[in-house]
Parts: C-alpha cells; sequence; structure tokens
C-alpha cells in the first residue's frame, strides 16, 4: 500500500483516486493500520475482503474470510466459495468446499446452485466425498443446473452424467428418469453410458449388495458421512483392543485397530467435538477409573481426566456438550452414583445417585433427558427405568419394562427409547420393545434375528443397529439392523471377530473419514469367500 503513494506516485502529489474504493472502507483499512483491530459485519464483509485483498492486508483478509467461514449456510456457500476465486484465502476456500459437498442436497435447492462452472459442478459430482442420500440426487442436480440456461449448458449433459454412479440406482430409475429425459435419448455418449450401466446393473443385481464394482467409476459407492465404530470388548478368552468400522454403504467392516492402546471390556463410549472418549471398563485386572481420548482428525489416543469411581459396566450417554457416565462395578459394589465430564474444563463433577444401582445397564439420551434402563444390582436382572433431568440435577422414575434386561441395549430414535435384548435371570433375550415418553409406555416390537446380551446399539441411517454381544452360548459376530418404519430386523456384515462387552459410536462429518471406510481405490470386484453368482432369471 505505502508503493502505491511512494514508488509510483510524484512527491508533491497529495490527493489520490482509487477506482472501486469507498471511503469507508479505506478508513476501516487505515484504522486497521493502527489500531490492529477491524469491525466486520455482513453489510460491509464482501466490500472490505475485496478492498483489503487488492492493498494486500492480510490480516483484514483473514478476518473476513474468519466470518465468512461462520457465516456457511446451503444459500450462501457457492458465493463465498467463487468469493476465493479473486480473493486468495485456500483455507476459506476449502471449507466453502466442504460445506457444499456436505450439504449437497440442500445447495441444489437454493438460488445460488445455477452459479456453478461446468468444471465445479464436474468436480463435485465426480468426488466420492459428495454427500447425497441417493444417487438419483445426482443426476436430478445436473437437470436442474442445466434447466437454468439450457441453449448454453445441454452440451455438457454427457460429461456431467458421467460422474453420476448410475448403477448405485434402480433399473426402474435408469429406465424412466435417466434412459427416457431427450437430453440423454439425443446424446450418443450418453446412450453409451447408460448401456454400460443397465448392463453392469443386470449383473451388479446377481451378488448380494455387499459386492464392491469399485473398479468402475458408474458403480463405485460414494464415502458416507458416518461410520459405526464397534470399540473394544471381550474376545475368546481376553478383553480386545480391537476396533472395526462398518462401511454402510457397502456393508463392511474394517479393521482400524491402534496397537499401541491397550484392551478394554465392559467399557462405555461417547463421542463429542471431533473425540472419541473411551470410559471406564476393565481388562481383566484393573476396574478402570481411567478416560482416553481419542482424537479422530490424528488418530491419537490422549488421557482424559480420570472419573471418581471406577465403572466396570458402565453406561454413558452425552447431552449437550457434557458425557454422563452412570453407575457400573468398582470391584466390590453396583453404583447408583453418576457424574458428568466438561471437555472444556477436562473435569469430572458428581451428580445427583440414581434410584438404582445399575451395572450393565445402558443409557441414552432424548429431548433433553438422560434415560437408563434394566441392569444388574447385584441380586436381580431390573425391569425399572429412570432419566434424569439436568435442569434440576433430578432423577425420575419411568414406566417399568415389559420383562427384567441385564446386559441390555437401549437407544433414542424418533422421539421414542428402544430397548433390545438382553439376559432377565434365566436366558438371553431377542424381545424388543420401545418407550414413549407422551404416554409413559412401553410396547413392544420385533424381535431380534439372535438373542443377545452385552452387545454394543446405535443409530445409523434411520436403522438401528444392534452389534456382537453374548448368545447364551457363544460371543457373537453377527450384526443386525432395525427398521422402524416397516418393524423388521435384517442381518447386516459380520464383525471380524467374536466379542461382547463391546461399546460402538458413531463417527460423522468428519474430514479424514475416508481412513474408516472400505478403500474405494480397490480395482476388483470383491465379494464374500463363500458368495456365489445366482445364475437364475
Amino acid at each position: 500500500m505505502v508503493a502505491l503513494w511512494c514508488r509510483w506516485s510524484p512527491p508533491d502529489k497529495k490527493v489520490f483516486h482509487i477506482p472501486g474504493l469507498s471511503p469507508d472502507m479505506m478508513q476501516l483499512i487505515i484504522e486497521f493500520a493502527y489500531t490492529g483491530l477491524v469491525s466486520v459485519t455482513e453489510e460491509n464483509v464482501q466490500e472490505l475482503l475485496m478492498a483489503a485483498d487488492q492493498f494486500n492486508v492480510m490480516g483484514v483478509v483473514k478476518a473476513c474470510c474468519d466470518f465468512l467461514g461462520k457465516q456457511l449456510c446451503p444459500n450462501n456457500c457457492i458465493g463465498i466459495f467463487q468469493v476465493t476465486d479473486t480473493c486468495f484465502s485456500p483455507a476459506l476456500r476449502l471449507k466453502a468446499y466442504h460445506f457444499i459437498l456436505d450439504h449437497f442436497e440442500e445447495v441444489v435447492s437454493s438460488e445460488e446452485f445455477p452459479q456453478l462452472s461446468v468444471q465445479q459442478l464436474t468436480d463435485i459430482l465426480g468426488i466420492d466425498d459428495l454427500n447425497v442420500s441417493k444417487e438419483s440426487v445426482a443426476f436430478e442436480a445436473i437437470l436442474r443446473w442445466i434447466d437454468h440456461e439450457p441453449e448454453e449448458r445441454e452440451a455438457h449433459i454427457a460429461v456431467l452424467l458421467s460422474k453420476v454412479r448410475m448403477v448405485l440406482t434402480s433399473k426402474d430409475y435408469m429406465r424412466f428418469n435417466v434412459m427416457s429425459n431427450e437430453l440423454v435419448k439425443n446424446n450418443a455418449e450418453c446412450l453409451r453410458l447408460t448401456g454400460i450401466a443397465i448392463e453392469t446393473l443386470s449383473i451388479y443385481t446377481r451378488f448380494r449388495p455387499s459386492v464392491l464394482h469399485l473398479c468402475n467409476p458408474l458403480a463405485r459407492s460414494r464415502l458416507p458421512n458416518a461410520v459405526l465404530l464397534a470399540i473394544g470388548g471381550w474376545s475368546r478368552v481376553n478383553p480386545t483392543n480391537s476396533i472395526e468400522s462398518y462401511d454402510v454403504s457397502v456393508d463392511r467392516w474394517i479393521e482400524v485397530t491402534d496397537q499401541l492402546e491397550g484392551p478394554r471390556a465392559y467399557h462405555g463410549t461417547a463421542v463429542l467435538n471431533g473425540n472419541i472418549y473411551c470410559i471406564g471398563g476393565f481388562n481383566r485386572v484393573e476396574h478402570f477409573n481411567s478416560v482416553r481420548r481419542f482424537k479422530v482428525s490424528t488418530r491419537t489416543w490422549h488421557e482424559a481426566a480420570p472419573m471418581y469411581h471406577r465403572r466396570c459396566y458402565v453406561s454413558v450417554a452425552v447431552l449437550g456438550e457434557c458425557i454422563y457416565a452412570l453407575g457400573g462395578y468398582d470391584g466390590h459394589s453396583r453404583l447408583s452414583t453418576a457424574e458428568r465430564y466438561r471437555p472444556e474444563t477436562n473435569q469430572w463433577s458428581l451428580i445427583a445417585s440414581m434410584h438404582e444401582q445399575r451395572s450393565k445397564a445402558s443409557s441414552t439420551t432424548l429431548h433433553n433427558k438422560v434415560y437408563i434402563c434394566g441392569g444388574f444390582n447385584g441380586t436381580n436382572c431390573l425391569q425399572t427405568a429412570e432419566f434424569y433431568s439436568p435442569e434440576n440435577n433430578q432423577w425420575t422414575m419411568i414406566s417399568q419394562m415389559t420383562c427384567q434386561r441385564s446386559g441390555i441395549g437401549i437407544v433414542a430414535y424418533a422421539d421414542h427409547v428402544y430397548a433390545f435384548g438382553g439376559f432377565d435371570g434365566s436366558v438371553r433375550l431377542s424381545s424388543a420393545e420401545v418407550y414413549n415418553p407422551e404416554s409413559n409406555s412401553w410396547q413392544q416390537v420385533s424381535h431380534m434375528l439372535t438373542p443377545r446380551s452385552s452387545f454394543g446399539v446405535e443409530v445409523l441411517n434411520d436403522r438401528l443397529y444392534v452389534v456382537g454381544g453374548f448368545n447364551g452360548v457363544t460371543r457373537c459376530t453377527n450384526v443386525e439392523y432395525y427398521d422402524a418404519t416397516t418393524d423388521e430386523w435384517t442381518e447386516a456384515c459380520s464383525l471380524d471377530i467374536c466379542r461382547n462387552a463391546v461399546s460402538c459410536c458413531v463417527l460423522s462429518g468428519v474430514r479424514n473419514i475416508a481412513e474408516y471406510v472400505f478403500p474405494r481405490h480397490i480395482m476388483s470386484i470383491f465379494m464374500e469367500d463363500d458368495e456365489s453368482v445366482d445364475t437364475e432369471d
């Protein structure tokens, strides 16, 4: 900026005319030069960013970019992304780009969506990280983009269509929506692509859904937005440190174990602010009060503050910005005590004790309450359930479940609490029930395919997964999920190792999700060792 007045201007010049810069923006920049402070608002951010970039005032550029990064939403992310075409900010460009990928379905409906260039849209559709609930979203996005300026954009249909994973749709969708489209019908390259897709789809449907056509860009599954992790547990005769990650898009588990981390069973896990917390548990020698924190972005473990009590068979839940550890067994007695952890202070604090001593219970959160159900009090398997209200630090009993359940799994979904399996004192259970807070009542739902206790349970993509456990005879590898809309259970891919006393959590919205999914670069068709092609019509 000094060069503008000194190096290229006559020494006697007193007045300078700077095109495109208002007096208000110049004043803000000059004030920043003297104070190091600048006031960025929604009204001035765009003009101020352009002015600061023009004069290379990087402090103001950073302040504007930080402000815009916090304002990202589906209606402005494309505009902010394109601002970085002229104003250099790699961090803001990457953040806006990732926002577009993560919220693509909402972005497609925005007024800014047609502003994307053909190259930008091609790049977005071609990337594995694109988050779409179904592949038809990608095709319909192309049609909306072309429809904005049909005469100029119809010529791009083939290059855009080549980025759609058409094999991941259905034959009916291909025939009635893609191949019947006039743009597709009148383009030779599009007809070639759809022909390949239909042929591949015919082969694809002969295999189980777990078969991967990762060598074919029209069939390769996109990266899921979330994965299910199975952490630790008891495998065969010892606790394990094994961590497996479930890639729902290809129905596969992969191992992501850190061999330097010790084994842990009968523990709890929680995900909060990009960290996974492993809480309490048992390693055959010690009942833990320790807490281990796994930073997902760097895949490194750190020690967090220990709990007040040792807690094996602990129940863990997340509510707001806090983690709750409830009940358990300290090596001598079953606990009714409960405590709460705040990551920002790295401190645990005791909260009100539960009405019951509970180990081998299960907990979840719903409507700003922490629910805990079932368990074992040292004498009996429990049928009772209660919830905690943080506003008044109080536990309240609710209606009893239909049966006793120790080693139970519970999870909140669609304004209800679902309870699965467990041990009633005689047998392992396959039964399941759902609690309605409005009526304070339990109702039975379809039984699981396998009876089990001490298993993992989580919600992933609107399905309620149960993982591993003990079936009364042996530790399980099998996994199944419940669809609440159809009241049906379906088998999923089994774990690589048998395990009970396992804890599960869902990891979502992380940038390095590719490290936790089945590798997309595999250049072969992969299928179960015992799977064969079904040649029947």
